[in-house]
């Protein structure tokens, strides 16, 4: 492919051609495709890399449109699953990338599946999958970009298994859970600047120039003009079991079964059933016709006793206006069955 897009990105001296080829033989894993992955997955796509998946497990909501810039109010409208909306988007940008886009929770055998991976970009809001996300990175050897943000603070490292400390040496000594999005609000700023300094770590490693590497954490307020680097590297722990010299990557032996999370500050709770079990979305959609507010290949959306009820193909469902698990567990099978 010739056609000029990459011709401004040439003439900056580190890449240079022999850079952007490098970048278009690449593959990165993008997990969570909100604001930071919507960006980052933008960024690459348009800087040329040869593949990108991307895995989410949630939809477009008008509450997103704010600060993830791959979407649009039709795509909220629909409540069409941000990994399926970003994969038509990227599509349009970029036709000679390789889009590979999954709606669904991580676990470990879904990460198996996109080896070989030259990068893997951090874009959760959900501490136990990052971390799980994390263990792989190490046991892979993967460069692992971590990036965070809420309100207007972000702060963002770059993880190189074997060489700096893994989010398992830091847990603590950072501030890895807390506040979120849902809780304390976010400002498009915040995520942009996250994303530009993860998308530059990115592009680095991609085009063969580790040796510019940040290799510190970097944490900022864009509204109280702060801006601060740590170098983290005294904190690498020989005995992590993430990345030690014994490691047993504990993140790693989680299985698939049931479960019930309540969502952070939307009024909610997912249910995940066993791993065996699917949604037929069609026998759902005729047995429930009169609760019916929206339907698409990948969800459907019922009001139910005052209840928005957003069932997957997968399986899962997330029970808006609830916050008791049990009574969601209650609502699941009365809807679903089982």
């Amino acid at each position: 492919m010739n056609d000029g897009r990459y011709s401004r990105q040439e003439l900056f001296a580190p890449i240079e051609k022999k850079g952007q080829q490098s970048i278009e033989q690449k593959h990165a894993i993008i997990i969570g495709a909100g604001a930071l992955g919507s960006s980052m997955a933008e960024t690459l796509v348009r800087a040329g890399i040869g593949a990108v998946s991307i895995v989410d497990r949630d939809y477009v909501e008008h509450s997103n449109l704010n600060r993830q810039q791959l979407y649009t109010e039709l795509d909220a409208d629909n409540s069409i699953p941000k990994a399926a909306a970003a994969e038509a988007r990227l599509r349009d940008i970029n036709r000679y990338a390789d889009i590979k886009a999954v709606v669904g929770e991580v676990d470990p055998s879904l990460l198996e599946s996109f080896l070989p991976a030259d990068i893997i970009i951090d874009a959760l809001d959900n501490f136990e999958t990052r971390m799980l996300v994390n263990d792989f990175a190490c046991r892979h050897q993967i460069p692992f970009i971590y990036g965070a943000c809420v309100g207007s603070y972000g702060l963002t490292y770059t993880i190189l298994p074997g060489d700096t400390p893994c989010l398992h040496c830091l847990v603590e000594d950072i501030p890895m859970d807390g506040e979120t999005c849902d809780t304390a609000g976010i400002i498009a700023p915040a995520v942009q600047m996250v994303s530009a300094h993860q998308a530059a770590e990115a592009l680095k490693l991609l085009s063969g120039n580790e040796k510019d590497l940040r290799r510190t954490l970097l944490s900022f307020d864009v509204w109280k003009n702060e801006h601060r680097t740590m170098n983290l590297d005294k904190l690498k722990k020989q005995d992590c079991t993430s990345c030690g010299t014994k490691a047993d990557y504990p993140y790693l032996q989680w299985e698939s079964g049931s479960s019930l999370e309540t969502l952070c500050g939307r009024d909610a709770v997912q249910i995940r059933p066993a791993k065996t079990a699917e949604a037929s979305l069609g026998r759902l959609k005729e047995q429930h016709e009169h609760l019916v507010r929206k339907s698409n290949s990948h969800l459907l959306v019922l009001e139910w006793e005052e209840k928005r009820i957003v069932l997957f193909a997968d399986g899962r469902a997330i029970i808006h206006g609830e916050t008791d698990k049990a009574n969601a567990r209650k609502i699941y099978h009365q809807i679903v069955g089982g």
